[in-house]
């Protein structure tokens, strides 16, 4: 969230950006501050239905006004903080992953004016950031969760390693580094968890770049050298490629035969 607002500020010239994620059933904890000349925001408790921010999460939808203290569209409970900030015309827009009202985003002017579409749009965008940060980590502690059960059943290992191939292949497009990172350190542990229930490791580690195990990846859950290119942003040719050297260094012969090295080198789940 602090990168996405970051970034918001930086494309907008919205002078303040702040935000939180749900602490309860409904309500939201501002933790997220840009832009900020006080700290009268930061920890404020955002309830469903009160104020800008309230609204937007009871209606799930983006909510705006021109100027904020004499807007009779909201109630008022917060006015002392956003008067000690100054801010005037404010943008709320809720974060929302599979229909659940998760946090909310705030985009503030301290002039009363029209928050144009521009402006409206950029916020929306953060939000999407945030949504998909969230629901990837949601994904992971899912899969980290499957791969603790005792037993795992074939069907639920084919389910790991199918989301282990959409993992590293969203991996390169996640744009904040340290989720990238996290989202990447999960994926090598879903694919050292297979060592545990699996065959034993190699004697010699094989080691693949990033985008030789992304192309492994894809080809395990059976996707054609053009599908693993649609997944991966790459073409044929240099999936293919990627293929051929990730072989070459697991002494396979077919595709299968690489997987099958690559499970067993602990390189995939």
């Amino acid at each position: 969230m602090r990168s996405a607002l970051l970034r918001l500020r930086r494309t907008t010239g919205l002078q303040v950006a702040f935000g939180g994620l749900l602490t309860g059933v409904r309500d939201v904890r501002i933790g997220v501050l840009s832009g900020a000349s006080t700290q009268a925001l930061q920890g404020l408790r955002v309830s469903a239905g009160i104020g800008l921010g309230g609204k937007s999460i009871a209606l799930s939808r983006p909510c705006a006004v021109t100027e904020y203290l004499s807007s009779r569209h909201i109630s008022h409970e917060y006015d002392a903080a956003v008067t000690a900030e100054g801010l005037r015309s404010v943008l709320a827009v809720p974060v929302i992953v599979r229909r659940r009202v998760r946090g909310v985003l705030y985009g503030a002017l301290r002039t009363p004016q029209p928050l144009g579409d521009r402006m409206a749009a950029a916020v929306l965008d953060a939000a999407r950031e945030v949504e998909q940060a969230l629901a990837v980590r949601d994904e992971v502690r899912r899969l980290l969760e499957v791969t603790r059960e005792p037993g795992l059943g074939p069907g639920a290992w084919e389910e790991v390693r199918e989301a282990h191939a959409e993992l590293r292949a969203l991996a390169p497009r996640v744009t904040d580094p340290l989720l990238r990172g996290e989202l990447l350190a999960v994926c090598g542990k879903l694919a050292s968890s297979w060592q545990s229930e699996g065959p034993p490791e190699r004697e010699h580690q094989v080691v693949l770049t990033p985008r030789e195990t992304d192309v492994l990846g894809c080809v395990a859950s059976g996707a054609t050298n053009a599908t693993a290119g649609e997944r991966l942003g790459l073409r044929p040719e240099t999936v293919k490629g990627y293929l051929r050297a990730a072989m070459r260094k697991l002494g396979a012969h077919t595709r299968l035969e690489a997987v099958v090295a690559a499970r067993r080198a602990g390189l995939l789940p």
